[in-house]
């Protein structure tokens, strides 16, 4: 990076700049709507300027919280990552994402996503890929239907409703790893809504005795011949009668919209009675991960209860080095701990191959042939397998 490039948080004066950096970056139309004069709430923009004050990159930390096994967790989620093309190659992002996790550490976070468009130059910074969010279509006609449950009521809901679905999502995120905490930061609204949101035509509700049990959010597309789709936003039970009414009721739709588009999460109430061997991938996005602060990382987080163990480690990561040194970590009784040892360990890890360790993703041995993990011959690397001890992480939202 030149020595002139200046890297600071963008203020209300930089937001056209940055506004018309990221419209070129990301290839998206020119807005009508005058420029923000101030910045959005939860979340903390970066830019890189020349010695003539120009803009030339731009990052923006989001201040979300993500759920693991019970726990939020302070993240640092990553977005809108730009760089001029007349500045690209010149270390410019990389200075950008070291200043970001410097004042993400500062206040407090302790772990970062992100989904990238490449990923060499986050590797270099110290992130991995660690899942995808996946859309899949499925034939509409292929769903089951069941006959309806006398003890659920199934209806349409509306803005009033939203608060019960967010309930919802709150008791199937929690005890999930990474997905993220609905009720703050840039999701709380301002005010009570007097609409759906934005891109959602629909709102199916599942009750039993008053208490929202399922729902599935959609956006009814254009057209009824065989081009239709029919786009399921979010659909979530924490019953398996929940979900067949919600798979039934998107079966319905099978003479008008032969396509149903929809985003699983992973083995959950819904996806068991999903044809998924009939499923064609729409789209994927990769994600990627990181420790901000490993300490808080392994401290803030829910633990299994009845996992107990101990691990030595030493960790190497050049651009957050408050994370770099040797390591004990200790599990026991749905708790953990990461502190400081003099001794030299003999397993020598970097901050990528915590990311995979951390998030379920490989196992030690995993993360050893693919070169994260160094250890001398006869030490067993799955002892590090102790770090991922929980649910596999995965994400829901994209950002």
């Amino acid at each position: 990076m030149p020595a002139t490039t200046l890297i600071r948080k963008l203020e209300a004066d930089d937001l056209a700049q940055a506004g018309e950096l990221g419209r070129l970056a990301f290839g998206s139309a020119p807005s009508t709507a005058p420029p923000s004069q101030e910045p959005r709430p939860g979340r903390t923009g970066y830019g890189a300027f020349d010695q003539d004050g120009r803009l030339v990159g731009k990052a923006i930390d989001l201040h979300h919280d993500q759920w693991w096994a019970g726990r939020r967790v302070a993240a640092a989620d990553v977005a809108g990552v730009a760089v001029l093309p007349e500045a690209r190659g010149r270390g410019v992002a990389l200075a950008l994402l070291r200043e970001l996790l410097r004042g993400a550490h500062e206040r407090g976070a302790a772990i970062s996503a992100l989904y990238p468009t490449v990923t060499g130059p986050y590797r270099r910074a110290g992130w991995e890929v660690a899942g995808a969010l996946r859309a899949v279509d499925l034939p509409t006609l292929a769903l089951p239907r069941h006959r309806p449950a006398p003890d659920l009521t199934v209806r349409p809901g509306g803005p009033g409703d939203l608060d019960a679905t967010a309930e919802l999502y709150e008791r199937i995120a929690r005890h999930r790893c990474g997905l993220l905490d609905h009720r703050g930061g840039g999701f709380a609204p301002a005010e009570p809504p007097s609409a759906l949101p934005d891109g959602v035509d629909g709102l199916t509700l599942v009750e039993r005795d008053g208490r929202l049990i399922g729902y599935a959010s959609w956006q009814r597309g254009h057209g009824y011949d065989e081009h239709a789709v029919l786009t399921v936003q979010k659909v979530l039970a924490d019953s398996a009668e929940a979900a067949r009414e919600l798979v039934g009721v998107l079966a319905s739709w099978q003479s008008v919209t032969p396509t149903l588009r929809l985003w699983p999460l992973a083995s959950d109430a819904v996806a068991a009675h999903l044809p998924l061997e009939q499923a064609c991938q729409h789209e994927e996005r990769i994600w990627m991960h990181r420790p901000v602060d490993v300490v808080r990382a392994v401290a803030d987080r829910g633990w299994p209860a009845h996992v107990r163990g101990r691990v030595d480690f030493a960790l190497a990561d050049e651009i957050a080095p408050w994370n770099s040194g040797t390591w004990r970590l200790e599990v026991d009784g749905g708790a953990a701990e990461l502190r400081r040892i003099p001794d030299e360990p003999a397993i020598q890890l970097s901050v990528r191959g915590f990311a995979l360790l951390y998030t379920g993703v490989a196992d030690g041995y995993a993360v050893a042939e693919a070169g994260l993990l160094r250890c001398p011959a006869g030490t067993d690397p799955a002892a590090l397998d102790l770090l991922g001890a929980g649910p596999r992480a995965e994400l829901l939202d994209y950002f």
